[in-house]
């Protein structure tokens, strides 16, 4: 993957990658930026894939400037016609590392996703951060801190993905008070994008686990912003896998300066707003539901302690 820093560097980026003539996905919020794109898609999140396949025949490469979403989408985009994509990231959320995508509607309800993207470069500019708004700040934070935890237990881990799971933690848990209490800090922001990157990295090496699992399974029937799921979910996904990851759940406890890690994350995720999944709009009667759907996810079976649907439906409760 060719990483850079600065904005001014994404015409190095797309050179490296082989891109001369690149169709951009960006909602239009950044309708402003100069960027070197002929034809572009702003539909975010959108699931007329094929439209934006048929519109960027022509072009050599995908350009993605925003969060998860746009990403996604040019992620499926590049799965379908073997494009290769540079994104340039307006969230903390880690998108830009992996060849999977999830598609979804205007509505944010999923429609499909699959895998087989071609990431080829990221351009990290932390200015495009600053008016991040502190509910998206703070949960595309929490999962990139949740791609942290997991990657030191999921059954992919490895020593890379260990290394960039730790750095990760310890910049995203010093960094994300401070972004919470002034969005406007430019060096917090710095430090808290750092953190995301090597969550991505992380993530990317090893894979993820339940609390991912439980989060996308919530996104996708509600519609939930998957920070704000995942910032739920990661709690009682990690005292669940306590039993068989005591090892692993206290070095992410060391790198977030914390004999609890579990209570911690929750603590940074009350400070970003996000305390009950019932605050969120999630039925009660449906959570027996998006148990079972969580239960035959990719994380759910990369999970160092196998959970049954009841055994995820009980994690859910406990966050309601």
């Amino acid at each position: 993957m060719i990483v850079r820093w600065g904005f001014e560097r994404l015409p190095e980026v797309l050179a490296e990658a082989g891109i001369d003539r690149p169709f951009l996905i960006a909602s239009d919020r950044w309708a402003g930026l100069d960027l070197p794109a002929g034809e572009r898609w702003s539909e975010i999140p959108s699931d007329r894939i094929e439209e934006v396949v048929a519109r960027s025949q022509g072009a050599d490469g995908m350009l993605a400037v925003g969060g998860g979403s746009a990403i996604d989408v040019a992620k499926a985009v590049s799965a379908a016609t073997g494009l290769p994509v540079v994104s340039v990231p307006t969230t903390y959320s880690g998108s830009e590392w992996t060849q999977s995508f999830g598609i979804r509607d205007p509505n944010r309800r999923m429609r499909g996703g699959g895998a087989g993207a071609h990431p080829a470069g990221i351009v990290y500019e932390p200015e495009l951060l600053l008016d991040l708004p502190r509910a998206e700040s703070g949960g595309t934070a929490l999962n990139a801190l949740a791609h942290c935890a997991e990657a030191l237990y999921v059954t992919g881990r490895n020593a890379e993905g260990d290394e960039h799971a730790l750095t990760g933690a310890r910049l995203i848990a010093g960094s994300l008070p401070a972004v919470l209490e002034n969005g406007q800090d430019a060096d917090a922001r710095t430090r808290l994008l750092e953190g995301a990157m090597h969550g991505g990295a992380a993530m990317a090496a090893a894979g993820l686990g339940l609390g991912h699992a439980m989060a996308q399974a919530l996104g996708g029937r509600f519609g939930i912003a998957h920070g704000a799921a995942n910032a739920l979910s990661l709690p009682p996904a990690l005292r669940f896998n306590q039993p068989v990851a005591d090892a692993e759940i206290a070095r992410f406890g060391e790198a977030l300066g914390s004999a609890d890690p579990a209570a911690r994350v929750e603590e940074l995720a009350w400070l970003a707003g996000y305390e009950r999944l019932r605050d969120l709009g999630v039925p009660e009667d449906e959570l027996d539901e998006v148990a079972e759907a969580a239960a035959v996810r990719a994380g759910a079976k990369a999970n160092p302690r196998p959970a049954t649907p009841a055994e995820i439906a009980e994690l859910l409760r406990s966050i309601y």
